[in-house]
């Protein structure tokens, strides 16, 4: 829950700082030409949808206008709107980890007969046992390294909600971006059925079994 339930800002403020302003200086200018681009082409649309002027309305101006601020104030408030996501996947990490934290410990004696085993081990299959145990750092590390990449380019997605035949790039941004949210909260779950599966597990004096045998629970 620790690992999974941090948000960008608190996972590494140093790298969220930098993509926060390579978003905010490089991005958003670039989504601000979008926008540009598909309000004069929705207002258009508006214009010629009315028979091609023969049945035109004052009121679609002030539409226009009214979608033209929503897009606006969806750019520039970017990165208030994706962290809120986090914040929100955050809140349930931590509320499912303190429901199954009482379930995830080893049995201590378990633990003393797998710590005497690996005291004796060589060299080579401790480094073996490191590589195998990296995986699931590598799993926490590329998720946020991830999140950080989407985060940058939000900008550009939420240009497109300004109009009704480009606006399902920024819908389909938005279930990814809560899709990656709430990674955390499945990494959880499985955690749990992995604390049940793992209670079962007897270690034996074949460590090197009994490793990939928790490797293959996890």
């Amino acid at each position: 829950a620790t690992s999974v339930g941090r948000t960008p800002a608190s996972f590494s403020p140093e790298i969220f700082a930098m993509v926060r302003n390579i978003s905010e200086s490089v991005i958003i200018p670039i989504a601000g030409l979008i926008l540009t681009f598909i309000a004069c082409y929705e207002l258009i649309q508006l214009i010629i949808d009315h028979n091609n002027l023969a049945n035109f309305e004052t009121w679609i101006f002030f539409k226009w206008v009214f979608k033209t601020f929503v897009a606006v104030m969806l750019i520039t408030n970017t990165f208030n709107i994706t962290m809120a996501v986090f914040d929100v996947a955050q809140h349930v990490v931590n509320a499912s980890g303190g429901i199954i934290a009482g379930n995830t410990a080893i049995d201590a004696s378990g633990l003393e007969a797998l710590e005497e085993t690996l005291q004796g081990m060589d060299l080579g299959p401790l480094i073996g046992l490191l590589l195998q145990s990296f995986v699931v750092q590598i799993i926490v590390y590329g998720r946020m390294i991830e999140i950080y990449l989407m985060v940058s380019l939000a900008p550009i997605p939420f240009s497109t909600f300004a109009n009704r035949e480009q606006n399902q790039i920024g819908q389909n941004y938005l279930r990814s971006l809560f899709a990656l949210g709430f990674q955390g909260f499945l990494i959880i779950i499985c955690v749990g059925i992995y604390a049940v599966l793992v209670q079962s597990l007897a270690f034996t004096d074949d460590i090197i079994a009994d490793i990939w045998g928790i490797m293959g629970y996890t």
